[in-house]
């Protein structure tokens, strides 16, 4: 089997030409290490026993994420490994670690990832500013084996532990910068998503009531009010919905200077606020 040969066998399985094209290139080279040229002159099978790529193929098939079947994703230049169990790294978070950087490069700042996932904002924070101090929260212990996985593989010197965002522990002035991405798509918004990740990606990285769209981030913002030092900064991930609702709660929980910034597609992808 060649290239030109996967991608025509996914676009018949439901893929657009675009998608099933994109999915075989980063099958073939984050698993298989094949070249383009590899791609267009050597059959797969050189690179893979028949067996995994049959299995790979019927994955893919049944829209399995093409990062999972690979076992990696790319974020912010880096290979991280992903599997069932933490949400995929999405290049708009990417943005929201360059915000972070942009601020804060080169201070060494004590920082807090709230609902760490895969480890990529903690490890990339650690990486890239140099002397920060990191610290990682996540709930599920899948996540935390596979954030404690990527931070030993890419040697990030990040502290993860255990921590429900909800029930936080009685923290004052520990932290310079709290980051986080934490669930917050809306139930009602469910119809409107891909198969791969309602099937595939946890929920409970994923979605939040209808009616407490905010409830991670009122949480966290109540958290951030105590334990950020003065001046310290808080960045999230936000849904473009419910922006304006995210600057009212900020605004009312006694931050200051409460900015948005778009993601690469133009929408209101991310917010900042200063503690007092």
């Amino acid at each position: 089997m060649r290239y030109n040969e996967l991608w025509r066998i996914l676009h018949d399985s439901g893929y657009a030409e675009g998608e099933a094209k994109a999915v075989t290139r980063m099958l073939l080279t984050d698993k298989y290490g094949m070249t383009t040229a590899d791609m267009l002159c050597e059959e797969i099978e050189k690179y893979s026993d028949a067996h995994t790529l049959s299995e790979d193929v019927s994955a893919l098939k049944a829209f399995t994420p093409v990062q999972y079947v690979v076992g990696k994703a790319w974020f912010c230049d880096r290979l991280f490994t992903v599997r069932p169990g933490c949400l995929i790294p999405r290049p708009e978070t990417e943005e929201l670690c360059r915000w972070v950087e942009e601020d804060y490069y080169p201070s060494a700042p004590a920082i807090l990832d709230i609902g760490t996932g895969s480890g990529c904002i903690a490890a990339t924070l650690a990486l890239d500013i140099p002397g920060a101090k990191v610290d990682a929260w996540d709930i599920s212990d899948e996540a935390i084996a596979i954030a404690n996985d990527n931070i030993h593989s890419l040697m990030a010197d990040v502290n993860v532990t255990r921590c429900d965002a909800l029930n936080p522990p009685a923290d004052v002035g520990k932290y310079d910068v709290i980051v986080s991405n934490p669930p917050y798509i809306c139930d009602s918004e469910r119809s409107g998503m891909e198969a791969n990740v309602l099937e595939y990606e946890p929920p409970t990285a994923l979605f939040v009531p209808d009616d407490d769209a905010l409830l991670f981030y009122r949480a966290i913002a109540h958290y951030a009010s105590l334990s950020l030092t003065p001046g310290g900064t808080l960045y999230f991930e936000i849904n473009p919905l419910c922006h304006s609702e995210m600057c009212s709660m900020l605004d009312a929980s006694g931050y200051v200077d409460v900015l948005i910034r778009n993601d690469q597609f133009g929408k209101k992808r991310f917010i900042k606020a200063t503690k007092r």
